[in-house]
């Protein structure tokens, strides 16, 4: 039977996919509280019971936006979704419900975020890359590791004195984020969707700042998923540049998780050739490509909503101009949609 996942399921759910290979901090139930609360968004969280347990499992949000446009994602603002199965049968069985959803709601299409291609005759995006890399369980051997430039970065904000700190709340975080991503050209997240993110997944979920004499220069935010550590949302202030806070702050990440006995850091994706893509490169991180694949149903072509459109570049432009408070009030009432 294909059932949608209901409270009382959660921890069943979440069993199935601690002990999944092939999960992801992603695929964890938190994710349907954090992105109902947060944004309002529609999810069907589908999973398929066979004798009482779980066989498979697929994640969905639904979103329906004038300006974005109408999808189903899995899974949406996360890096990484699709089905897990203990089998073909299971999988193909799930496969099919998500495609008979999507035509059921009339999305435009339905999107699976996935690390390897599962759909060869779906279109996909060629556009991410994932970067993750297994770290020594001796700091030292960690630090030399990284290659000799940027190594230096990192010494640099040592030698200078940034120290960092875990904080308890998120309003740092959202402090640095908001002006990074300002200066992107992006719009911010609310600070409310930290917080959510703060309470769902509490030990799961840590929040690092970056300080110099008190001061804040960086923060960002960790996600803790079995042996691994993803740092996911993060920035900087002015002060970062000129004193190494992002090269330290990443490798402060890295030490403290190295400390926790985590064995896997996962940087991310990236979009090619930007420059967060060049910064993970320069770490010394392989760069490994994602399949977004998608199965069209009103679409007649690939949904194209990302920076790197040439459509958006008046937007990005006029919005890094804006004055951060103005970016915080309005960015969430756009960001919800950007899943």
């Amino acid at each position: 039977m294909i059932k949608t996942l209901e409270a009382k399921d959660y921890g069943r759910w979440d069993n199935f996919v601690n002990n999944h290979a092939h999960a992801t901090f992603f695929h964890l139930s938190g994710w349907k509280t954090v992105i109902e609360k947060s944004f309002g968004h529609k999810t069907y969280f589908l999973y398929l019971e066979s004798d009482g347990d779980i066989t498979a499992i697929l994640p969905l949000v639904h979103i329906n936006s004038l300006l974005f446009g109408n999808s189903l994602v899995s899974t949406a603002f996360c890096v990484y979704g699709g089905i897990l199965a203990h089998n073909d049968i299971s999988y193909d069985m799930l496969d099919n419900e998500a495609c008979r959803l999507a035509r059921q709601l009339g999305v435009d299409a339905l999107e699976m975020r996935q690390q390897e291609r599962k759909h060869p005759d779906w279109p996909y995006k060629d556009l991410y890359v994932t970067f993750r890399k297994q770290m020594e369980p001796d700091v030292e051997k960690n630090m030399l590791a990284i290659p000799r430039k940027q190594r230096a970065m990192v010494r640099k904000g040592i030698e200078a004195g940034l120290t960092s700190t875990i904080d308890s709340g998120v309003e740092r975080l959202h402090l640095a984020y908001s002006e990074s991503v300002r200066n992107l050209g992006t719009p911010v997240f609310s600070k409310k969707y930290f917080q959510t993110l703060k309470e769902v997944f509490g030990e799961q979920c840590e929040v690092l700042s970056v300080e110099h004499n008190g001061k804040l220069i960086a923060s960002v935010m960790n996600f803790y998923f079995r042996d691994e550590v993803l740092p996911y949302y993060g920035g900087g202030t002015d002060l970062a540049r000129d004193l190494k806070g992002n090269d330290f702050m990443y490798w402060e990440v890295m030490r403290r998780a190295v400390a926790k006995g985590v064995r896997i850091f996962d940087y991310g994706r990236s979009k090619i050739g930007t420059g967060s893509y060049s910064f993970k490169k320069n770490w010394g991180f392989t760069p490994e490509p994602l399949f977004y694949e998608f199965y069209l149903v009103k679409a007649t072509e690939l949904p194209d909503i990302n920076p790197l459109n040439p459509k958006y570049q008046l937007f990005i432009a006029a919005w890094k101009r804006l004055p951060l408070p103005v970016s915080q009030l309005i960015g969430p009432w756009l960001s919800k949609d950007l899943g």
